[in-house]
């Protein structure tokens, strides 16, 4: 059911694409007596306009029109020249259908744009084979854009929505609030803060989905802000905030309710507790922080002054080690040490977060800001960005990659088809293929079967219209502009069946106005849908029918492959001896991953369910990814030990770092179906048993964290899929048990 203000833009849309489709075709066609120049002057508005679903304000989406004219005037005129001979069009649909389709890497509004352009090219590339009128093409192309663009911008524009800044200010100011004590936000209030910075929630105009450095520096300033909220949502249910905040504060000893009476694990003196100095010089930092990049973005320019947050951290370590190896007086106990840790965290999200708005607010290259993995971008031209979008979806793990192949398949395909068979407006089947496809067979069969429906109601009608009215085009012309502005309203608003029966009946009111007509027409049309909707579903059928739903399964997969070594990779260089001597372990594989897991997941979210619920927590996956790249980048940055770590503490270190891996390659052998390796008993994370250094601190609650999540995960898969887990690693114990050396015990 759509909202009311998406039927009065359903309404409006309608009454603008109406408007700058008649504005062309009735001058063009009954004063200056052409039929090219209405023909061309018709079907742009309507290309660009209603077949296409440009996201945006009226200002926006006119400027993508703009800018899509001059890509449509190159694909008209190659058109033109390859309606030469029916092979010529094929290729030249093939390579056109896949570069508009994989143009949606570049973001919503490319996306958006690609059907209406998909149009043009195929317009002009079936007979009659007429290079002579492509001046005549142009100039009707031109005009029907130039109108429907002025028609976006006056004629009941749509005004702008909320822009991604002002959401990301709003969810920055919020922390930055929580972090200062100003509020007490419940986790509830906190994580929904952070959902309402989810692409999905966030207008397909807004979206910082581009590969440019803006676009990929507010990208990860959302993502650093969503994080940084979920962290004060779970110290918020934990009751440690509250500490945490008191502590920072500077609340005295009595006042505290962290176990600090007794000795700790750090030897504190009876019946008090230390004052968290430590916490007390960084939080109102990040605090502080949080109010100048919320007001930064909401100003649209970076904040004045040089980055301090880096020395801030710096100093805060510092202070720590201090603390703990100074006189027993001071230690402080260890619940103080992990909610030091969790502030570490938090001013961690919070650092990248005001790094990654100064880079989308001025887009400029910049210099190597660490860590590099993580703001490669910033130092790379803008060709350099786009192909580095380009390649990383060149492959067929790529869902973008993906559908450019499938459209731009089933579109020459039936570009072959109707030039073989020498249809009559053969067009229409590439039409039906491009209106008509869907990213899985089961979405493209449900449209197909009511698509087919609305066309058989719609051909009886038209067939009875050009039957009754005869060769009175002063009657077509008079029923075409108000059937135009029903049918584009009434379409949309009453789903897919009417939105072809009522297109039928304006093509035919409009081509009998054209060329003289009989019933054949509406006999024509229906005959080319089903053309085209038998190309379509073949083609969805063979490629990747099921659309992101598996493929979300193997991104995903191969994310959580590539988690295990950063887990292991950064506890090996915290617990190295002597410290320094490994190499961190490389997180770029593993940023490729999570894009292609983001993207995957996007196009998973938007496709209607199909196939059952789904129980696998995907998001929550991405979300632990995120936190694990980023653990591998400011631990080894931040908390370095200077001396070597005592060899039990490494041990039990590397040993919950290895079950975590195996957890993670447990997962990810669930998501493609394949053998788990043994679920053996889960290792726990590292204690405290000897001294309380920061280092073995802040390792302990990553690892504590992410060992929760990942449970969190795997428990909420489906049940089969967990019985059969165990099942197959039940059955690979038996086997060992009955190999050499177990067999005949």
């Amino acid at each position: 059911m759509k909202s009311g203000a998406e039927r009065t833009e359903i309404l409006r849309r309608s009454l603008r694409v109406s408007l700058a489709a008649s504005a062309g075709f009735y001058p063009f066609l009954y004063g200056l007596h052409d039929p090219v120049l209405a023909l061309y002057a018709l079907f742009a508005p309507i290309a660009l306009g209603l077949l296409s679903s440009i996201p945006g304000s009226g200002r926006q989406r006119a400027e993508v029109m703009m800018k899509a004219l001059p890509v449509g005037l190159v694909l008209v005129a190659l058109g033109t020249v390859l309606a030469v001979e029916t092979w010529t069009a094929v290729l030249g649909m093939l390579v056109v259908g896949f570069l508009l389709a994989f143009g949606a890497i570049g973001g919503p509004r490319p996306a958006g744009a690609a059907p209406g352009l998909q149009l043009f090219y195929i317009l002009a590339c079936f007979p009659p084979y007429e290079p002579e009128t492509l001046w005549l093409r142009l100039a009707g192309l031109t005009f029907g854009v130039v109108v429907l663009a002025l028609c976006e911008l006056f004629l009941l524009p749509q005004p702008p929505g909320p822009t991604y800044r002002t959401t990301l200010a709003e969810a920055v100011a919020t922390a930055g609030d929580t972090i200062a004590g100003r509020t007490g936000l419940s986790p509830e209030a906190l994580r929904a803060a952070g959902s309402r910075l989810r692409l999905s929630r966030i207008p397909p105009a807004e979206r910082p989905a581009g590969p440019g450095r803006a676009a990929r520096g507010l990208s990860q300033a959302g993502s650093a802000a969503r994080r940084l909220l979920e962290q004060l949502a779970h110290q918020t249910e934990t009751g440690e905030l509250r500490r945490l905040v008191r502590d920072g504060a500077g609340a005295s000893p009595d006042d505290r309710d962290d176990g600090a009476g007794g000795s700790g694990a750090g030897g504190g003196p009876p019946g008090g507790a230390p004052a968290d100095t430590a916490s007390g010089s960084l939080l109102p930092q990040v605090a502080s922080l949080c109010e100048k990049t919320a007001a930064a973005l909401r100003a649209g320019r970076p904040a004045p002054g040089p980055q301090r947050m880096d020395e801030a951290i710096d100093a805060f370590q510092r202070m720590r080690v201090r603390q703990v190896t100074g006189p027993a007086a001071e230690v402080p106990p260890v619940p103080v040490l992990r909610r030091q840790a969790a502030l570490l965290a938090m001013a961690e999200s919070v650092r990248i977060l005001e790094i990654s708005v100064r880079v989308g607010l001025d887009g400029r290259r910049t210099p190597p800001i660490e860590p590099r993995e993580l703001f490669w971008y910033t130092g790379a031209s803008t060709p350099q960005l786009w192909l580095r979008r380009v390649t990383g979806n060149m492959t067929l793990r790529s869902v973008q990659f993906q559908n450019a192949v499938r459209i731009a398949l089933a579109l020459a395909a039936a570009r072959f088809v109707a030039g073989s068979l020498d249809l009559t407006h053969g067009f229409w089947v590439l039409l039906a293929v491009l209106t008509l496809s869907r990213t899985t067979f089961g979405q493209t069969w449900a449209a197909i079967r009511k698509a087919v429906a609305g066309n058989l109601v719609g051909a009886v009608a038209a067939g009875a219209l050009l039957i009754g009215l005869g060769q009175h085009t002063e009657a077509y012309a008079a029923i075409l502009a108000p059937g135009m502005l029903i049918a584009f309203a009434l379409g949309p608003l009453l789903g897919i069946a009417w939105a072809q029966g009522l297109f039928t009946l304006v093509v035919a009111t409009a081509f009998a106005q054209i060329a003289p007509a009989s019933w054949r027409l509406a006999e024509a049309r229906i005959v080319d849908v089903v053309t085209g909707s038998a190309i379509g579903l073949l083609c969805a059928m063979l490629a990747w029918p099921a659309g992101a739903r598996r493929e979300v399964r193997r991104t995903v997969a191969g994310l959580l492959q590539e988690c295990g070594p950063l887990i292991r990779g950064t506890v090996a260089v915290l617990t190295a001896a002597p410290p320094g001597s490994a190499p961190p372990p490389p997180t770029l594989p593993a940023v490729h991953r999570l894009r292609l897991a983001e993207s995957a997941y996007d196009q998973f979210r938007s496709e209607p369910a199909g196939g059952g619920p789904v129980h696998a927590d995907w998001h929550g996956v991405l979300i632990a990814a995120n936190q694990i790249l980023l653990g591998a980048q400011w631990l080894p940055r931040f908390d370095l030990p200077a001396k070597t770590l005592p060899p039990d503490a490494a041990d039990r270190a590397r040993a919950g770092a290895r079950a975590l891996a195996l957890t993670t390659d447990r997962l990810a052998a669930l998501c493609t179906g394949e053998r788990p390796p043994p679920d053996g008993a889960r290792a726990a994370p590292p204690g405290q048993p000897g001294p309380p250094l920061p280092a073995l601190v802040d390792l302990d609650v990553w690892l504590r964290s992410l060992d929760a999540q990942l449970a969190r995960i795997e428990a909420e898969l489906p049940g089969e899929v967990r019985r059969a887990a165990r099942g197959t690693a039940a059955a690979g114990a038996a086997g060992s048990a009955s190999g050499p050396g177990g067999r005949g015990r």
